[in-house]
């Protein structure tokens, strides 16, 4: 058995909080404020995202990624439409149904070997267009970083931002590891999201050192209208906000987000670098965030889960996924790399 609270590489939702979070929930534990939203702490929070990404924005905290993700897609749908997006998709892969299930739309998947999708690969779908027999595609959804680990480019984001856009669709990004993608192309957040023209974006916090909480960043406020209404009756309206607010104010104070996601990052290259020479060790997918993705011996893999937890992403091709965190050190890494090198060389 595992040892218990030891650093694995399953998730980077496995990490703790950050100190500088810790400390931020504390300070917010003082005396009684006004419940769901109207509290100095959430309008300190949202000031953060207005100095990040522009004051002409709409910013609306949730509990969780899904919350986010089905919220956001329920609020730009209605329901005889539907949402494009890669086959490898949190929505289409681990939501359990929940975007059909709250927006009523059809979800229009794309077969994607790096997480990416293409614009050659969404026109099709845009043939059925004013046919009342078909689903009408409404929103792009894309991930940045991809569920495979990968980086879209911004010329690729902003290509797929402007054909949505001719082609009156809206474009939705997943942002669950958006500090990773940002780190990993020497951006800042504004850059990889707003000004390539993505209409709205969950915002992630917990898999960058937050306790819990995400963020709907609405770049155009008219789109934004009836979410409060929906945030409620889906569920995701905190009464206690102000926990969730000043967690982001301080991921947003002093690049904290930055800080956490530079270092994961740079773990996950410090450990593809020192696999790359293992036999029978093959990486599958580019190391550009903080996920590595490899091949190995699928006869290893019960021993190694013994003493490092995480995750078979690929039963068929024996492909399993390393994540690094902000909290993963140089010997999590060496002393897991270690122990591959002793099973397998």
């Amino acid at each position: 058995m595992m040892k218990k609270n030891k650093r694995g590489f399953a998730s980077d939702n496995n990490a703790g909080v950050h100190p500088e979070i810790l400390e931020a929930i504390v300070q917010a534990n003082q005396g009684h404020v006004v419940a769901y939203g109207d509290d100095p702490y959430t309008e300190s929070a949202t000031r953060k995202f207005e100095e990040m990404f522009g004051e002409d924005i709409s910013i609306y905290f949730v509990y969780n990624g899904t919350g986010a993700n089905v919220l956001s897609l329920q609020t730009l749908t209605d329901s005889f439409q539907a949402v494009i997006c890669a086959e490898t998709a949190h929505i289409n892969e681990d939501e359990c149904g929940a975007p059909e299930k709250f927006t009523g739309c059809k979800l229009l998947t794309i077969p994607t070997e790096n997480g990416k999708v293409t614009i050659d690969q969404i026109k099709p779908h845009l043939h059925s267009v004013g046919n009342e027999h078909q689903a009408q595609p409404r929103v792009i959804s894309i991930t940045q970083a991809t569920e495979l680990g990968t980086v879209y480019r911004p010329e690729e984001i902003e290509a797929i931002s402007r054909f949505a856009h001719e082609n009156g669709l809206l474009v939705h990004l997943d942002g669950a590891r958006i500090a990773n993608a940002a780190v990993s192309l020497d951006m800042q957040l504004r850059e990889t999201t707003r000004d390539l023209g993505i209409d709205v974006l969950s915002f992630g916090g917990t898999k960058n050192g937050v306790m819990f909480g995400e963020a709907v960043v609405f770049f155009n406020p008219d789109l934004a209208q009836n979410f409060r209404f929906i945030r409620k009756q889906g569920a995701q309206l905190a009464s206690k906000m102000r926990f969730i607010a000043a967690q982001f104010e301080a991921l947003l104070t002093d690049d904290l987000w930055r800080r956490n996601a530079q270092h994961a990052n740079a773990m996950a290259a410090l450990f593809s670098r020192n696999i790359r020479d293992i036999p029978r060790i093959e990486i599958a997918q580019p190391v550009e965030a903080n996920a590595i993705f490899a091949r190995i011996p699928r006869e290893h893999i019960p021993e190694l889960q013994r003493e490092y937890f995480f995750y078979v992403w690929d039963e068929t091709q024996s492909i399993v996924r390393w994540m690094t965190s902000f909290d993963t050190t140089e010997d999590d890494i060496m002393d897991f790399v270690s122990l591959l090198r002793r099973l397998l060389c």
